[in-house]
């Protein structure tokens, strides 16, 4: 703990800040590989969780048509299009309470909210009441969209070693609803300040007389409701105006809404051309999921890669972009070449495998642009992650709820080679964004104030830290004099 002089209104003479050192355990970086495995697999499992109940009622179609007596295919869509839109409002708040308050009490008391609220999905009376029901429990569900990766970057503040990631109506939802209870059994707190701030209380109850003067930094910010709202709440919003963030979130924005796109767009190609019926038609979709598996594989070892070159004490590794910034350009071609590849393949003297195969490179370009873009913006980000993660989050919720509404039109307009073309270019546009992060990151960061504020906050820390162990040798030193 390191003791600071502080010039007040004659009220504060010498205020004493709680710091961190280097080794304390209760850092969350310092923390046991056990519990940071634990605290990963429940990060994981959160936000599987939720990203799972955005699809939870597409196998109960059939089940829901007869419950509530709809049939109309746009209707029978609308629990996942209301799904996405609480996407969209939710991140923008529960991203930067997490910054104020902690990850631990923002994870649980979204969760408890999504526990309760899928379980009113599964026992909706109306289908209104369904969407309505739909609507809450996924603006709940959204906060470990975008706080996990906060809590990922306080547990790994080495980039190299962080994780690279994010029957009927009644047992749809139970099956979300038991996920969540499974989860929500143990979240741990890794939020620095608010870890600071326990410590800090704990040492002025245990010493009413001599440690009221003992504050954590978070206490000496201004808390009150105007800059809370103006200032914390916008933050995700205000961050819009970074290059790198604004860049990023449409970047991973055009692709995400390709995704859900595809919903509609594979319809139309393999039931349209190839007369595929409604199972085969879902069929179509799992090369995708073959090559985001394949992403993930091409991950874990860049990761190792990264490690071995940090242990050859390479220079390369130690910049933020070339940690992340190489499989997004990666990704780009194979994104790219996917939508010409099906759109230009589609067609009645093509053998249906062909198209179907260029999920392949999607799925591993989708899935490899949000490894490397995302932790590209923790890194950059670090103590301010959660709030990017927010303008990420909520930019890809607009596009995942508008950009499927244009499948038909679109298609029908164009046909399927041309619109997947157009899809392309637009994909070719972005693809360039990593390249620019490449060459010019650096000089972005250097020019904007969030990392320059993260930068500045280092620095302190650093400096406290020197005069903590200094404190303790003279301590030391005056021990062994005694003596």
């Amino acid at each position: 703990m390191a003791s600071v002089h502080m010039q007040g209104n004659g009220d504060m003479e010498d205020m004493r800040l709680v710091r961190f050192s280097d080794q304390d355990p209760e850092r969350a970086s310092n923390w046991s590989r056990s519990r940071k495995i634990l605290v990963l697999i429940i990060g994981l499992a959160l936000a599987s969780n939720s990203t799972l109940g955005s699809s939870l009622p597409s196998g109960a179609s059939q089940y829901l048509s007869e419950e509530f007596n709809v049939s109309s295919a746009e209707q029978l869509a609308l629990p996942n299009s209301v799904y996405l839109i609480g996407y969209v409002f939710g991140p923008p708040l529960f991203g930067p309470l997490s910054e104020m308050h902690g990850r631990r009490i923002v994870m649980l008391s979204t969760f408890f909210g999504f526990t309760v609220f899928t379980l009113a999905c599964a026992l909706a009376p109306t289908w209104p009441a369904l969407l309505i029901f739909r609507f809450l429990s996924s603006a709940f569900a959204s906060a470990p969209i975008t706080v996990v990766g906060g809590i990922f970057a306080d547990i790994y503040d080495d980039p190299v070693r962080r994780v690279d990631f994010l029957g009927s109506n009644y047992w749809t939802y139970h099956l979300g609803l038991c996920i969540t209870c499974l989860v929500e059994m143990d979240v741990l707190e890794t939020y620095p300040p608010v870890i600071l701030l326990r410590r800090a209380k704990r040492m002025r109850t245990a010493s009413p007389n001599d440690a009221q003067n003992i504050y954590a930094p978070i206490e000496l910010e201004d808390n009150g409701w105007k800059h809370t709202v103006t200032v914390k709440l916008a933050r995700p919003v205000v961050m819009f105006k970074e290059p790198i963030v604004i860049c990023t979130c449409m970047y991973l924005a055009l692709q995400f809404g390709i995704f859900y796109l595809f919903f509609q767009v594979y319809p139309i190609v393999f039931q349209g051309v190839y007369k595929f019926n409604d199972g085969l038609a879902g069929v179509a979709l799992v090369p995708i999921g073959v090559g985001g598996v394949i992403a993930c594989g091409i991950a874990i070892w860049y990761d190792r890669f990264l490690e071995q070159a940090k242990e050859r004490n390479a220079s390369w590794p130690k910049s933020e972009e070339y940690r992340r910034l190489p499989l997004a350009c990666i990704s780009g071609p194979l994104n790219v070449s996917s939508l010409f590849w099906l759109g230009w393949t589609a067609r009645s003297d093509m053998h249906w495998i062909v198209p179907m195969l260029a999920g392949v490179p999607f799925g591993m370009g989708l899935e490899l642009v949000f490894i490397s873009m995302l932790n590209y913006l923790a890194d950059a980000y670090d103590i301010f992650a959660a709030s990017a993660l927010v303008s990420s989050a909520f930019s890809r919720s607009i596009f995942a709820v508008l950009l499927p509404l244009a499948a038909s039109p679109m298609y029908d307009r164009l046909g399927i080679p041309w619109a997947c073309s157009l899809l392309g270019f637009l994909s070719l546009v972005m693809a360039i964004i990593p390249f620019v992060f490449l060459r010019y990151g650096t000089w972005l960061r250097m020019h904007s104030p969030y990392c320059q504020e993260l930068l500045k906050l280092k620095e302190r820390d650093s400096e406290n830290t020197s005069q903590i162990m200094m404190e303790s040798s003279k301590r030391q030193i005056g021990n062994l004099n005694a003596a």
